[in-house]
């Protein structure tokens, strides 16, 4: 295999979706006629505290009104010190966090220095922003983009939309069919400062309130021994929280709302 040439004119640089594109051409839209229905993750959700950030997405996948997939995953590391979760339309999705994976490491690599936080989540919004016509005939990706700002040494995270738009937020955001009543939950609990476990079960929490609302969200499969997908992102890197503790929590919030009384 031989890699390929390109003049002055057309070298794709650092880039490496750029040198993707000019290899293989764009991808063509789906027709609407030949459409068909695809798995698609659901709700998602990162709040900041105060060593870094917390991501964290449920487990299921829905096709239509059916459940395509019970433990897929929708948090991975983007590279050491940052994290990308996915809704959406989760066969894109999922090869835009690869492509997204090996872009960074591509331009590590050429450049021989790491690109800064703000400058990869504006790579990931150039992505989503080329994903548009395939967007427009149903096969969208929302992702969040988290990390902690070596500079800043703060957590910080972004949220996108469907053109690539780019936008901080400066707490916590939640995205996805049950990302409201996720956002609202997190919004009652957040406070200034909170601490690792204090978001951690915050981010448990708004998972289960979304699951109980919004049908296409899947709460915790106990006799599956299915949990949530949760992670850190602090100056130490990229780590997943061990499904024992997040069960462990899901446990506990089990037994306070029992004691509180039914659900109405």
């Amino acid at each position: 295999m031989t890699l390929p040439l390109f003049s002055p004119g057309q070298d794709p640089g650092p880039s490496f979706s750029e040198l993707l594109r000019r290899v293989q051409g764009s991808p063509s839209a789906i027709n609407n006629r030949d459409a068909v229905e695809m798995p698609h993750g659901t709700t998602i959700v990162a709040i900041r505290y105060a060593d870094g950030v917390v991501m964290a997405g449920d487990r299921r996948a829905t096709e239509g009104h059916s459940i395509a997939s019970r433990d897929i995953d929708k948090v991975f590391p983007a590279d050491r010190h940052s994290g990308v979760s996915i809704a959406g339309a989760a066969g894109p999705a999922v090869e835009m966090v690869r492509i997204f994976q090996t872009e960074l490491e591509h331009y590590e690599k050429v450049e021989g220095v790491a690109l800064s936080l703000e400058g990869k989540a504006n790579q990931l919004g150039g992505m989503i922003r080329r994903n548009l016509p395939m967007a427009m005939q149903g096969l969208a990706v929302v992702p969040i983009y988290a990390g902690y700002d070596l500079r800043r040494k703060v957590g910080r995270i972004f949220k996108y939309d469907l053109t690539g738009g780019r936008y901080e937020e400066g707490d916590f955001h939640a995205t996805g069919s049950g990302g409201r009543d996720a956002r609202t939950t997190i919004k009652l609990g957040y406070r200034d400062g909170i601490e690792r476990d204090g978001a951690i079960q915050l981010a448990v929490e708004s998972l289960w309130q979304a699951a109980d609302e919004d049908a296409a969200t899947g709460g915790p499969d106990v006799v599956r021994g299915l949990y949530p997908t949760v992670a850190t992102i602090t100056a130490d890197g990229f780590e997943r929280v061990a499904d024992e503790e997040v069960a462990r929590l899901f446990g506990e919030l089990v037994a306070r709302k029992t004691s509180e009384g039914r659900p109405r």
